[in-house]
């Protein structure tokens, strides 16, 4: 058996290497080699649990490896864009920045959450990225928030997100309009503004930043020298949260 764990330990770590030298022997060599790996395997199932769970946290070092790299290869574009849409605190001592598409169900499941984080730790600061990536709708509703923000300011902009977070239908010239005018904003200036050039810049700058970030889904999140594809629940960001903090204290 000892001679079997070996074996597979030398497996993973020096595979290819070895995989040359099993061209060495004959078919009836090969094949008690096969069979004494194939019982040991199936003796003792939990190597394999360990082996994949061995590959896993290397391929999770390296995922992070290179988005750390990535992160500061553009850190201004990311963190003081001098265009997206800062919350929180903005003075606060750990940047937080979400990259997100109002269509998307984990970014509508991460919303509330997000805020009661930002609110209970008061030392946030939260920047929205618009990425709208799920389709028409989803780029009529970035668009719809982006002129919003350039139009009528920041505090409409967070409620009009809020809404759009939880809004299942189309929308439409009349129903943006009519929301507009709810929230205390003028359809008429924004709406036209919508199509503009400086609308559809910041969209495709945002994900000309995503490309080079290697994001592909949302909600995606930029901490510290860190990236979370996809959602997370509320008492992990609060850890990430206080490491990345400690970290950069």
């Amino acid at each position: 058996m000892k001679r079997l764990l070996t074996i597979l330990i030398t497996l993973c770590w020096i595979g290819p290497a070895l995989a040359d030298g099993l061209t060495d022997m004959n078919d009836e060599e090969r094949y008690v080699f096969q069979q004494e790996i194939r019982a040991y395997l199936l003796e003792h199932p939990e190597v394999l649990m360990e082996a994949i769970a061995v590959l896993e946290e290397r391929q999770n070092q390296d995922q992070a490896s290179t988005d750390a790299a990535l992160i500061a290869a553009n850190s201004k574009a990311i963190f003081n864009d001098n265009y997206s849409w800062v919350g929180g605190n903005p003075k606060g001592d750990v940047t937080l920045v979400e990259f997100l598409d109002y269509r998307c169900t984990y970014c509508r499941r991460a919303h509330d959450e997000i805020a009661e984080l930002v609110k209970s730790d008061g030392n946030i600061r939260l920047v929205v990225k618009e990425f709208p990536i799920l389709g028409e709708q989803s780029m009529l509703s970035s668009r719809l928030a982006i002129a919003t923000l350039h139009k009528a300011g920041p505090e409409i902009y967070q409620k009009l997100g809020d809404f759009l977070m939880t809004f299942n239908g189309s929308l439409t010239q009349n129903n943006m309009a009519e929301l507009l005018k709810k929230l205390g904003a003028d359809p008429e200036v924004i709406l036209p503004y919508m199509d503009s050039d400086a609308v559809t810049g910041q969209i495709g700058v945002v994900h000309e930043l995503a490309r080079k970030l290697e994001i592909s889904g949302t909600p995606t999140f930029v901490i510290g020298q860190g990236m979370i594809r996809g959602y997370a629940p509320l008492a992990n960001m609060r850890e990430i949260v206080a490491y990345t903090r400690d970290k950069l204290n």
